[in-house]
């Protein structure tokens, strides 16, 4: 008989903190800088990552710290989950929280870090550091992901 996964018997708010970090499918999508169109609330994702991320390991190389070292830096929680809006629709966090499973390609589900890089979720070698990138110029880095609302 096979154990039913954590994700689907533990609600979010009621993981332990292994449990919850272990959601994160290492796409990097939520270190993308975003711009939002303040006219219709639309946010843009840019190719531009924090300072702190991993293009190889898609993961901030500074995780513990990560919210000193970049002060908005949001930390997720349970709590604020449902009021943050960028996201992307395969997020794990997201879909467990709108009640959806976890995909196929997700490291819980397939057994290995390599099958969000394989399945072209990621941000591997798809990104530039904001260090080589004047904030101004944020806008030319727009990019056409899947990493927006439906």
């Amino acid at each position: 008989m096979t154990a039913i996964p954590f994700w689907k018997t533990t609600p979010l708010a009621a993981m332990s903190r292994a449990q919850w970090e272990s959601l994160c499918d290492g796409c990097g999508r939520c270190c993308l800088h975003k711009l939002e169109d303040i006219d219709t609330g639309k946010l843009f994702f840019t190719s531009v990552v924090c300072h702190l991320f991993d293009d190889q390991g898609c993961r901030c190389t500074h995780y513990s710290e990560r919210n000193v070292l970049v002060p908005d830096c949001l930390v997720l929680s349970p709590d604020n989950l449902a009021t943050i809006n960028f996201l992307p629709n395969t997020c794990a966090y997201r879909l467990l929280n709108e009640g959806r499973d976890l995909p196929d390609w997700h490291p819980l589900v397939s057994g290995t870090t390599d099958s969000v890089h394989d399945a072209g979720i990621s941000v591997r070698d798809k990104v530039i550091s904001e260090t080589y990138v004047h904030p101004d110029d944020l806008v030319n880095y727009i990019e056409l992901l899947d990493a927006s609302q439906d």
